[in-house]
Formats: structure tokens, C-alpha cells, sequence
């Protein structure tokens, strides 16, 4: 895997684009509003090879005019419904309760995006400092940081989390910021033991 990790960014020309990946651009090209791509789908863009049904990702909290319009564009599409929601005034409430919408292509429910207005600070902190992942001919992927996404993966605790955070520090343990991650870590009540099991190294 041939990338460049720089600040705020990682730059990958050469990645080999899935159907996966594929479909994740074209959804996003929707997506005219900050977002923020976290958890599985990170580690399978970074070579992962395991299968997921859902893309989870983040939306700026945004006004209820501005999410209709955000709608509209997805649904006008012509390729994507949503799942849970007839119209744009249904899928907001949703939002608005703290849940998730979720959209697919049309004829299917697998894979789907799960969207949500974050719900924490940890969340925020994704979104206000996102990686750009560019992939080569104008297109760019923005994701959660590292160093987060290493921490909440362990902090989910299943074995295809473990999996997904062992995969992703292999790659990126001579890039990432350290002390971050043990910020990340600590703010999540992560055991050291469990960080040395997982990611075979002591922090």
C-alpha cells in the first residue's frame, strides 16, 4: 500500500477503487454538508477485507430548511432511497431524536449510509478535524482521525472491532500521533492490557 500520511491528510493515488469504494463516492457526491466517515468502513478503505452493511457516517448539525434541501439532492438522484423515512420532515425528527436515517441504492438495503448528527464531543471532534483521504482524480473521502478511530474501535469491544483496529495500527503505527492516541484512549477508559492484546504493542 503506497500512501503519503500528512497533516490532515492521506494521500493514496493508486488505491484500487471497489464497487464499495465506488458507491461511497458517488453517495457522497451528494453530500453537500461537513461529514465525517467513521468506524468500518475506514479499515476496509485501507485494504480490510471483510464485508459491511453499513457506512457510518456524521453530518454537521444542520437547520431543518438546509436538511431538506440535503434530502432532495439524494432522492433526486434517482439512485438512492431512504429506509426509514418517507419524506425529508420524517428523516430530521429522526435525526433530531438522536437516531440515525439511513439511505440505500434502490432494490436493495445492503450496504446503506447511516447518517447522524453527532452526538457527543468526541463526535464534533471527528467532524471539526477530519482526514481528507484523496484518492486520485479529484476524489476525496474525508474520515474520522486515526488515533479516534483506533480508540473507539477498542473501546466497541467486539472481536471485528479488535480486528479492524489491529488492521488499521499495522498500517498507520509509524504515522499516527502517540500521545493523541493515549489522549483518546484514556478519555475512553481504555485498559492498557487490552491495548497491548489488541494491538500487540505497549503505548
Amino acid at each position: 500500500m503506497e500512501y503519503i500520511f500528512g497533516k490532515g491528510e492521506i494521500v493514496y493515488p493508486n488505491k484500487e477503487l471497489t464497487v464499495l469504494d465506488k458507491l461511497v463516492i458517488d453517495f457522497l457526491s451528494r453530500i453537500n454538508v461537513d461529514y465525517v466517515i467513521v468506524s468500518g468502513y475506514i479499515a476496509i478503505l485501507f485494504g480490510r477485507d471483510r464485508h459491511t452493511e453499513d457506512i457510518d457516517m456524521f453530518i454537521r448539525t444542520i437547520s431543518h430548511a438546509a436538511f431538506s434541501r440535503l434530502y432532495k439532492r439524494i432522492i433526486c438522484s434517482g439512485r438512492y432511497y431512504c429506509i426509514n423515512a418517507d419524506n425529508a420532515d420524517d428523516a430530521y425528527e429522526i435525526l433530531q431524536e438522536k437516531s440515525s436515517i439511513r439511505f440505500a441504492e434502490k432494490g436493495t438495503f445492503d450496504p446503506n449510509f447511516e447518517i447522524k448528527f453527532p452526538q457527543n464531543e468526541l463526535n464534533k471532534y471527528s467532524i471539526d478535524n477530519a482526514i481528507k483521504v484523496k484518492l486520485g482524480g479529484h476524489k476525496e473521502i474525508r474520515i474520522s482521525p486515526i488515533e479516534l478511530q483506533l480508540a473507539y474501535k477498542l473501546y466497541l469491544g467486539s472481536e471485528k472491532d479488535y480486528e479492524d483496529a489491529a488492521h488499521m495500527y499495522a498500517i498507520f503505527k509509524n504515522d499516527i500521533d502517540k500521545v493523541e492516541l493515549k489522549r483518546f484512549l484514556e478519555r475512553l477508559h481504555i485498559k492498557a492490557r487490552l491495548v497491548k492484546m489488541v494491538l500487540r504493542e505497549n503505548l
